[in-house]
């Protein structure tokens, strides 16, 4: 079984609502996928694959992988309603996932961009959403939200939580990134840093999101953001996998479902 996920307070204890920040720790994968590689866009052993996922829906009181469902993720602003499971060779390329239907478990995989789970406990509406920085930044945020409204959720009952992603201290980007934000927003600039005044700028991703959620009007946002650059030992790292000249890596699931 998978070790304990992170769980966040303002989604815990939701009458049948469960979720999951899923680390790399707890599966069947090995070498630089080891262990709970629930990426089927890796090039790890797909059953060990299947075997993580599966464990990852025992973990939130269901029992078949293909009741996991996750996407073709391509860094979009596309939210979709699913209402049943889809065939990997079928996956849609878009970035969240919402339902009501009981017992799907919606995923969003990420190797340092921000998982982030959102839930209406009264109209058991949930969804799941990857939100790297140009998701964020062009919408998938909101979308999601509006996805969910549609299913009978209301924006004043949506509560969301920000699971592990890069941090600032580690995400170093270059001035031309850090020029789209404020030619969008002067105000962006509180989610830049130098750590020397010659530095390249250091960007607040986890930060970015949650300011994107409470500017959506959703009241109840929770940090569960530790950084996955960081620790290796609980998390994937796209970024620390290229410095390492390492040739592929594994993707962490962070998940909800209904049931």
């Amino acid at each position: 079984m998978p070790t304990t996920p992170l769980i966040a307070r303002c989604l815990s204890g939701l009458d049948g609502i469960r979720h999951g920040f899923f680390t790399r720790e707890g599966g069947v994968s090995q070498g630089i996928y080891a262990s709970l590689n629930c990426g089927h866009g890796s090039q790890d052993d797909r059953a060990h694959v299947t075997e993580n996922r599966r464990r990852v829906a025992l973990a939130l009181g269901q029992t078949e992988a293909e009741q996991v469902l996750t996407l073709y993720q391509i860094h979009s602003a596309t939210a979709l309603v699913v209402d049943r499971a889809i065939p990997r060779e079928d996956l849609p390329k878009a970035d969240a996932l919402v339902t009501r239907t009981p017992g799907l478990v919606l995923g969003a995989l990420a190797a340092d961009c921000t998982p982030v789970l959102f839930a209406d406990p009264e109209a058991k509406v949930v969804a799941a959403a990857h939100a790297g920085w140009r998701g964020a930044f062009t919408g998938v945020l909101e979308a999601t939200i509006t996805q969910m409204e549609r299913l009978g959720a209301k924006r004043r009952h949506i509560r969301a939580a920000v699971g592990p992603c890069i941090n600032q201290p580690a995400y170093e980007v270059g001035p031309e990134f850090e020029e789209r934000f404020l030619q969008s927003d002067a105000a962006y600039a509180r989610y830049f840093a130098r750590p020397t005044p010659d530095a390249r700028p250091h960007f607040d991703l986890p930060g970015f999101v949650e300011g994107q959620l409470i500017a959506a009007g959703i009241v109840q946002v929770e940090r569960q953001s530790p950084c996955t650059f960081a620790s290796g030992s609980r998390f994937f790292s796209y970024r620390r996998t290229t410095k390492a000249g390492e040739p592929d890596y594994g993707r962490q699931i962070s998940a909800i479902v209904v049931g």
